[in-house]
C-alpha cells in the first residue's frame, strides 16, 4: 500500500517521531511506500535539504531491515529562484522526489504563501519552466481563518476558526490559477474534506483539467462533533459536519476521491496538550479501509484507493508492483496494534457501530 501524505517529524522534531519508528508503523500497518511532507524542521526547501532527508530516511531504512520505500515532497516559497530551483529538483530527482508542495495557507510548520499573488506567481512559474509534475495543495483560504474563535476547552470550535469556506474559497482558487496561467502539470487537492470542495474538483475533472483530491480517515469517519469527546482531535483542515463527512466518504467509494491519504502527523503527548494540530494516522487508514469494505466497497476499488491511483497519477511504473490489501480481520487488528505506537490516537475511540450513510 501507498501512503502519499506523511509528516515523519525527525531531525530538530525527535522528540515527536524519528524516520526509523514512523517507517516502522508505516510497515507494519501494511505500507510499503510513503511520500513525505516538506514541512519538517527544518523544511525541505532546497536541494541540499531534499539530499539530506533522503540520505537519512535510506539509513533508517536499511536500521530496519525491512523494504518500504521513501519518497519526499519539495517545499515552495514565495520566492521565484526557489520556485524554479525545486521544479528541476523533481525534475532531476523524481521519482525520489514526487512533488511539490504548496501551503496555500497557513498550518504545523508555518510553511503558508497566503496572498494570491504569490500564489498566482507559483503557478505562473511552473508554467514557465515547463514543468508536469504534481503539485500538491493544501486548501485553506488565510483570510478566512480566525483563530480567536478557537477554544481550546472545546476541539469543535477548530470547525469554526478554521471554516469549510475557507477550504472551498481556496480549491476554487487554485483551480482558476491554474487554469489562467497555463500550468501544465497535476494539481492535487490534499485531505478534502468538504462536500463543495469535493463539488468543484470533480466539475474540474469533467472539463479535463489534471486535478485530484485524496482523503483522510478524520475527514471520512469523523465529525466535528466528535470533537468535543475525543481529547486530541485537533487537526488541519479540522473534523466538519456529518453532512460534509458522508459525501467524503461517498466519494471514496464511487471514485471522486482518488486516494486515502493519512496525513500521519504526531505530536508528543504536551504538544498535543498545548493544542497542537496533526494526529497519528497509519492505523486510521487500516480502519477506514475495514469501513469502506463493509459497505460494498470492492477489492479493486480499495486497491485502487491506496496505490493504483497513485502511481497513475505520478507516472511511476507499476508493471511489477503488486497492489495487494491484508483481509479485514487483519486489517481490524493491526490498527489497534498500531495506535498502541503512539501516547494517543484518535481512532481508538472510533465507535463500533459506526455508520456513514
Amino acid at each position: 500500500m501507498v501512503d502519499p501524505h506523511v509528516h515523519l517529524r525527525d531531525w530538530n522534531q525527535k522528540d515527536k517521531e524519528t524516520l526509523v519508528h514512523g517507517l516502522s508503523v508505516a510497515y507494519a500497518c501494511g505500507i510499503d511506500e510513503v511520500f513525505d511532507m516538506p514541512n519538517t524542521d527544518p523544511p525541505l526547501v532546497s536541494r541540499d535539504a531534499l539530499l539530506d532527508r533522503l540520505s537519512d530516511a535510506q539509513a533508517a531504512i536499511k536500521d530496519l531491515g525491512k523494504e518500504i520505500s521513501y519518497h519526499v515532497w519539495a517545499g515552495l516559497q514565495a520566492d521565484h529562484d526557489q520556485i524554479v530551483q525545486m521544479a528541476y529538483a523533481v525534475m532531476e530527482l523524481f521519482p525520489l522526489v514526487v512533488g511539490l508542495k504548496l501551503f496555500a495557507g497557513n498550518s504545523t510548520g508555518g510553511m503558508g504563501i497566503i496572498k494570491e499573488k504569490d500564489q498566482r506567481m507559483v503557478f505562473a512559474t511552473l508554467a514557465e519552466v515547463g514543468y508536469e509534475g504534481v503539485l500538491a495543495v493544501h486548501c485553506e483560504k488565510e483570510a478566512l481563518l480566525d483563530m480567536a474563535r478557537f477554544n481550546p476547552q472545546d476541539l469543535s470550535s477548530q470547525s469554526i476558526a478554521r471554516p469549510a469556506q475557507a477550504e472551498i474559497d481556496s480549491v476554487s482558487d487554485m483551480l482558476r490559477l491554474a487554469a489562467e496561467t497555463g500550468f501544465r502539470g497535476t494539481l492535487h487537492i490534499c485531505h478534502i474534506s468538504t462536500a463543495k470542495a469535493l463539488s468543484l474538483v470533480a466539475e474540474a475533472k469533467e472539463k479535463g483539467m489534471h486535478v485530484t483530491c485524496g482523503a483522510t480517515t478524520h475527514h471520512a469517519l469523523l465529525t466535528s462533533c466528535d470533537a468535543s469527546s475525543l481529547s486530541y482531535a485537533r487537526m488541519n483542515p479540522p473534523l466538519r459536519s456529518a453532512e460534509d463527512r458522508n459525501e467524503i466518504f461517498e466519494g471514496l467509494l464511487d471514485g471522486r476521491i482518488d486516494w486515502i491519504e493519512s496525513d500521519h502527523a504526531p505530536h508528543t503527548l504536551k504538544d498535543k496538550q498545548r493544542g497542537a494540530a496533526g494526529i497519528p494516522g497509519f492505523s486510521g487508514t487500516l480502519l477506514l479501509l475495514k469501513a469502506l469494505w463493509e459497505h460494498g466497497c470492492s477489492r479493486k476499488r480499495l486497491m485502487d484507493l491506496t496505490g493504483r491511483n497513485v502511481y497513475a497519477a505520478f507516472g511511476l511504473d507499476a508493471e511489477d508492483v503488486d497492489f495487494t490489501l491484508p483481509d479485514r480481520k487483519k486489517l481490524s487488528l493491526w490498527s489497534m496494534e498500531a495506535a498502541k505506537a503512539y501516547p494517543y490516537d484518535g481512532f481508538i475511540s472510533l465507535r463500533s457501530d459506526y455508520n456513514p450513510i
